[in-house]
This record gives structure tokens, sequence and C-alpha cells, in this order.
């Protein structure tokens, strides 16, 4: 299949041929929600964290003798039933929230997410893009010449330029993703996506090795 190919001005200067397994392939929701929902378990921190009745401070003294005081028995004033004490179930650090999802389902599901975006034309394939200086002036003025995208949540695929990656660093709604490294929920996230012929080559290097 083929896509029109743009200069970093924004004009169409012919088209560029596209792998019809990576850029043809059908629109799988089950598949891509399955994926979509284990990056962000494997994302995931865990930040909550209650002490049990041997991490709370204090409660060393057992509160008063066992026998002869008419009351219950008591070890310890931290015990999860008093005032100040530990916590039951509640959430701790060592809880995993990690979902496991073979090669083949991701694959499949950023396959669908790629295609998906070419179909609906927000998949942008650039020619090249050179900076007379990394200078992020010089990345604005690119995407200023793609009016469809403004104001829109944007990725631009690199296929390892690091003077590009440090000039799109500040600016808002960009993120630059690396070609070797792509995943489902960050595309997912953007509206659109520049792909230039560089990272494109490392994409398909990356994932249709065994396809």
């Amino acid at each position: 299949m083929e896509a029109p190919l743009y200069n970093q001005i924004g004009a169409e200067v012919g088209k560029i041929e596209l792998p019809d397994a990576m850029f043809g392939a059908d629109w799988n929701s089950a598949l891509v929600k399955q994926v979509v929902d284990a990056e962000r378990a494997n994302r995931r921190r865990t930040v909550a964290h209650t002490k049990i009745r041997g991490e709370v401070r204090g409660g060393g003294k057992k509160p008063w003798k066992q026998k002869g005081t008419g009351r219950a028995r008591h070890g310890s004033s931290r015990s999860p039933i008093w005032k100040g004490g530990g916590t039951t179930f509640g959430p701790r650090t060592e809880r995993i929230f990690e979902k496991k999802i073979n090669k083949k389902m991701k694959r499949g599901a950023l396959f669908a997410v790629l295609s998906a975006k070419v179909r609906e034309q927000e998949g942008l394939f650039l020619d090249a893009l050179k900076l007379e200086s990394p200078k992020t002036r010089y990345v604005a003025a690119m995407l200023n010449s793609f009016p469809q995208a403004l104001g829109k949540s944007i990725a631009y695929i690199s296929g390892g330029n690091k003077e590009i990656e440090r000039s799109a660093r500040n600016i808002a709604n960009l993120e630059v993703l690396r070609a070797n490294e792509l995943n489902v929920l960050d595309l997912m996230q953007k509206k659109y996506i520049f792909i230039p012929k560089d990272a494109l080559e490392v994409m398909k290097k990356t994932f249709l090795r065994n396809t």
C-alpha cells in the first residue's frame, strides 16, 4: 500500500510504499484494549502502603497484666483493633499489578493501531527532518506546516536522531518516541503521528523480523 510523503514544510513530494503487514491490518478492539490495559498495569507504581502492627511505632509494653484486672487480654497497644494500631489487609507496596502479554499480541495490537492511524489520515510520513541546528524553533516550524495537527496531541517517531529528540522536548503536546520502542499505549494517547523514512526503516527491522 502507498501513503503520501511530505517534506518538512508540509508539501507533498511523492508517495511512500508501506508494508501491508504493518499498515494494512484490520482493527481489533478487543486485542487493543487487552494490550493497553496490560501496558497501563505494567507502568503502574505502587504508592499506597499501610503499616502492620509490627511496623507501627510504640506498643512494646504490655498494656496491663494478663490476669486479675477484669479486662480483656492484650499484648500490645498497637493491635489492629486499637486506635493507633496497625492496619489489617491494607494496601502494601509489595502488590504486583504486572500483566503478561506475549509478543505476538503486542505486535498485532501495534499494527492495528498504526493501520488505523493511516486509514484515518492521522499518520503523516516525512521524507526527512533536517535541522540547521538543534533548536526547538525548527521542530516547531515543521509542526506549524501541518495545520491539521495544530493543538492536537502529537507523537514524532524518531529513528534515533538525538538532536531532534533534544530539540522537541520543550514543545507542548509533542512527544518523541523511539522507533524500536513503539508501544500501543503511547500511540493511542496521541492524535497524530509523524513518521520519517529513517524511522520507518527501523520499525520494519524491529517489528517485521519474524513475520
